[in-house]
């Protein structure tokens, strides 16, 4: 009986996992096959010999970790102050954007602002590199301004103390109005007789958003935290190597661009896979870690155990 509901379940089910069978060998090909290659941090692997062919080393490939190598100190210095920095400046602003468009009564323009806001994602970081450097950089158009009219210039791109601001702003006009979209879909699903009946008790708008708007985005505000921790240790891989140049390894280097210029570009593929393993196995433990202590202040957090 058990196996007859059950065939008649796959049956019914058999057009839902046809359209899902491309995604799925997809997600096996590129983001789980390639993991295989993480074997490589613990040999002494060389391109010419092979992955397989290559001596095994054990964790000698570990040891710059355990010994604080300066280079990878550095890095790992780097992208903890720019995920702390993004983590307080970047995170709250398309919450901002969502309740400030949420408060518009005219669609028209709610709509319009949305559009301008969201066009930034669409752009490459390519692009976006490009335009900062042509409205700040030494010779962008506000630079020639201020000679044109014998003003003072300013150095902010290829300006090493200030990347990290550049970093976060380019991150915030890029991406924020995008990120907007999940809390504006929360909001959009508030009960509006909540408002109504605070207002005939005459709770005005600043505590109507403390006391009904802020607890019903608390649980997508969380979700996006655990993953945004798990993430910690990535900061954006293709706007920091483009600008790096400009401001030299010691300012700007991260642990994904420590990855590639030790391994790609310094040819020391094992050393360079050692770092990446520990940076995903780190990785997963802190959203581990962040789920369960979600699951302790009551909230469902990525799952539920």
């Amino acid at each position: 009986m058990n196996s007859t509901k059950r065939a008649a379940r796959l049956q019914r089910s058999a057009p839902l996992l046809a359209l899902a069978a491309p995604g799925v060998l997809l997600l096996l090909a590129f983001q789980y096959y390639p993991l295989v290659g993480n074997v490589i941090a613990f040999k002494d692997y060389l391109p010419f010999v092979g992955v397989w062919e290559s001596p095994w080393v054990g964790l000698e490939n570990f040891e710059l970790i355990a010994r604080g190598d300066h280079r990878f100190v550095n890095a790992l210095t780097n992208t903890l102050i720019i995920t702390l920095v993004q983590v307080l400046l970047v995170f709250p602003v398309p919450i901002a954007l969502a309740l400030a468009l949420n408060s518009m009564v005219s669609e028209r323009i709610k709509r319009i602002v949305q559009s301008v806001l969201y066009l930034p994602h669409f752009l490459s970081w390519v692009i976006v590199v490009a335009v900062f450097q042509q409205f700040l950089g030494g010779a962008g158009m506000i630079n020639n301004f201020l000679r044109a009219n014998d003003l003072d210039t300013f150095s902010l791109i290829g300006n090493a103390d200030l990347f990290i601001p550049l970093v976060t702003s380019q991150l915030i006009w890029k991406d924020a109005g995008w990120a907007t979209i999940l809390f504006l879909a929360v909001l959009s699903q508030i009960d509006t007789t909540l408002y109504e009946a605070s207002t005939m008790d005459g709770a005005g708008r600043f505590r109507q958003m403390w006391h009904i708007t802020l607890p019903a985005l608390k649980g997508i505000v969380i979700l996006l935290l655990i993953l945004r921790l798990g993430d910690a240790l990535s900061v954006g891989f293709e706007q920091i190597i483009l600008q790096q140049p400009a401001v030299g390894i010691e300012a700007s280097e991260v642990l994904d661009t420590y990855v590639y210029n030790v391994g790609i570009v310094d040819g020391s593929w094992s050393e360079a896979t050692a770092v990446g393993l520990v940076k995903g196995i780190v990785s997963v433990l802190l959203v581990l870690g962040a789920n369960k202590l979600a699951h302790l202040f009551g909230e469902d957090g990525l799952y539920r155990s």
